[in-house]
């Protein structure tokens, strides 16, 4: 079973764009959606989760109509937004079992079976009896995993869900995540291109509100093989630089800039090649240095 989205485009009141002709096919699978903060990741999250009507264009889950059949989706859908509330007051244990209940899960001991294999599966079994307040950050995200597991769905969302984490709860989270993408459709919405890297084996990149590229990351990477250049330069001759070359990405290093730049040859003198990587990969689609390839979906967009 995939997903298939076809021209999907969403306009808001204030007349911003936040949709232009998104068309994706999201197989079973860890699918990593990737661009930075406003290039309209949740708004199409909330789209394919029926919290909101597109403008125009289609969305299919296997034989369901999602625009269309948005309750039947709703049995088979698992939603961790960016933001979700939980009452603090309250132990996981009780509130994941009214969460239960709104399901349907109705019979006591089944219930309780299926709020406990949950628990054990976030690694929040030993915690059960705690009040959600307590939580750290990676619990709650955890929790919300558990929330968005009842019943079972075929179909996750998860929005923006390792930001603000430690690297230790992002461990663990990420590697729920990777567990859950063996037996359903599970995309990954996200700015951090680690995510993407470690997890997904599909992945996207949106910005403005269009998909810019459409690919398997360690394709793209490779298809990046022997373009990247590295040059290490004071930060006054940046400026320059920008101006003669593809300059995609630039980081300190002991108080000096290093510059990567994207070139299908020796762009000249101080440059040296580097192994590409999937930032690097990012970094070169959002300037539009992407060209399309067989094993890559790049779309043109006006810039």
């Amino acid at each position: 079973m995939e997903l298939q989205i076809r021209n999907l485009s969403k306009t808001y009141a204030n007349s911003v764009h936040a949709l232009k002709d998104v068309t994706l096919t999201i197989p079973r699978g860890m699918f990593g959606l990737l661009g930075p903060n406003g290039a309209g990741k949740s708004t199409l999250m909330r789209t394919i989760a029926t919290l909101q009507d597109p403008d125009e264009g289609s969305i299919r889950f296997g034989d369901v109509d999602v625009l269309r059949q948005k309750e039947k989706v709703r049995e088979t859908l698992g939603y961790l937004p960016q933001e979700f509330g939980v009452y603090p007051k309250v132990s996981a244990e009780r509130l994941l079992e009214h969460f239960a209940t709104l399901k349907g899960v109705t019979e006591r001991r089944a219930r309780k079976e299926i709020v406990d294999a949950l628990l054990r599966q976030t690694n929040l079994y030993e915690a059960r009896k705690k009040k959600l307040g307590t939580y750290s950050g990676g619990m709650r995200q955890r929790f919300g995993v558990a929330v968005a597991l009842l019943g079972d769905p075929k179909l996750i969302i998860v929005d923006e869900p390792t930001a603000g984490l430690d690297p230790a709860e992002r461990t663990r989270f990420l590697n729920l995540l990777s567990e859950l993408g063996e037996d359903a459709v599970v995309i990954l919405s996200t700015h951090i291109v680690e995510d993407v890297s470690e997890l997904c084996s599909r992945m996207a990149i949106i910005d403005k509100g269009a998909i810019l590229l459409e690919a398997e990351p360690l394709r793209a990477v490779a298809e990046l093989r022997g373009r990247i250049w590295r040059r290490v330069i004071v930060k006054a001759e940046l400026p320059e630089l920008e101006r003669t070359h593809a300059v995609i990405s630039t980081k300190l290093l002991a108080g000096r800039t290093v510059a990567r730049v994207y070139s299908d040859t020796a762009p000249g003198a101080g440059f040296e090649p580097v192994e590409a990587d999937l930032e690097d990969v990012y970094f070169s689609a959002m300037a539009g240095h992407l060209a399309q390839t067989g094993e890559m979906r790049v779309l043109e967009v006006a810039r």
